[in-house]
């Protein structure tokens, strides 16, 4: 009879500003929200992506309007801002590129453990962001 006598644990709904600036999300978290968030960003700029690819391709005057885009900007968007753009892109395509390889190995293997999630979501953020800078720094003319 005593056991029913104890308090149940309580639970309540999370204070947004209070405690979700100090929970700490694991690496399989961050690179779920973030494959998300590259979907959603490569899906708005679809039109940017079909622009850039139609300009670069259609003949050697729009090729010469390509690189100047680049170069000098379009309009009031100067060039650097439009790198950063196409930078951005190039992260999203990568990172969801890389995490969708890790799920699709996850499905494949059946490889569903809690080493294996922290290990390949820490090798798809690493990949991610340091073929986003090797591609950046060419990009943007270091080499």
């Amino acid at each position: 009879m005593p056991e029913l006598t104890n308090k149940r644990p309580e639970f309540r709904n999370i204070n947004a500003f209070k405690d979700l600036t100090t929970y700490r999300l694991p690496a399989a978290g961050w690179v779920s929200i973030l494959h998300r968030i590259s979907g959603l960003l490569m899906f708005l700029l679809l039109p940017l992506i079909v622009w850039l690819f139609d300009t670069s391709v259609s003949s050697e005057i729009s090729h010469d309007v390509f690189v100047g885009a680049f170069e000098g900007g379009i309009g009031f968007v100067p060039g650097w801002f439009l790198k950063l753009v196409v930078l951005a892109l190039i992260w999203a395509y990568l990172h969801h590129f890389i995490a969708g390889v890790r799920h699709l190995w996850m499905d494949a293997t059946h490889a569903v453990t809690k080493s294996f999630g922290k290990s390949s979501a820490v090798v798809t953020l690493v990949l991610s962001i340091g073929l986003t800078v090797v591609l950046g720094a060419k990009l943007f003319g270091l080499y």
